[in-house]
């Protein structure tokens, strides 16, 4: 902060802790483990901040590289480690150049950080490995804080699921009994089993928790 403003990076790290909060929230409403939601590894490579300041930014740490080269080279090694062809290898200089519509030299010169890159090289590139707009440059704290957002909108994709079922389940008995007692992983299970003979006692006792209840007339 600085005369009164807020400097973009205090934005962003309001912002990131925003969405950390709420992402909480709703793992915890789904019961989905911290662990998973906040996988610093897979943060690390959806965001392309280093997996240690994603780790220190969550833990609400100041944390990040300030120089915007520096940031470049880092993403562009983490594309280079984690987008690979199909053959499992990495792209090579030339390959890259090629996709991004320079030369091989122009590609070779900001691989190695000996040209600073432009707004024009970060979009090919970025192009080049299908990731968005900004993933080269984006300060450590938005860049974390976008893919969080996408874990976000899962999380809530998921809530909006489970609700319409909850629903579903409170107008048709039929459903609740379905979904309280696991009847259709029993009948899944039941079909593994050795003999017709348990599969007979399994589908008898399916069959009588099936009478007890039955579906509203429409």
């Amino acid at each position: 902060m600085a005369d009164g403003f807020e400097s973009p990076d205090d934005a962003a790290t309001v912002v990131l802790s925003a969405v950390v909060a709420r992402v909480t929230a709703l793992a915890g409403r789904l019961g989905v483990p911290q662990a998973q939601v906040f996988d610093t590894s897979r943060l690390s490579v959806a965001s392309g901040v280093p997996e240690p300041v994603v780790k220190a930014l969550l833990s609400g740490r100041p944390a990040g590289e300030p120089d915007v080269q520096a940031r470049f080279l880092q993403r562009l090694d983490l594309l280079r480690r984690t987008r690979l062809k199909p053959n499992g290898r990495k792209y090579t200089q030339q390959e890259i150049a090629d996709g991004a519509g320079m030369s091989r030299q122009q590609a070779g010169a900001l691989i190695n950080g000996d040209r600073r890159p432009t707004m024009e090289h970060c979009d090919a590139i970025q192009r080049f490995f299908r990731v968005h707009a900004g993933f080269l440059t984006a300060e450590d704290p938005e860049a974390l804080a976008g893919a969080l957002q996408h874990t976000e909108q899962e999380l809530l994709h998921k809530l909006a699921g489970r609700e319409r079922e909850a629903a579903a389940a409170a107008r048709d008995p039929l459903e609740r009994l379905l979904q309280d007692h696991g009847v259709r992983g029993i009948a899944w299970r039941a079909a593994q089993l050795p003999t017709d003979q348990h599969r007979d006692k399994v589908a008898e006792w399916l069959d009588m928790l099936l009478e007890s209840v039955k579906r509203p007339e429409s």
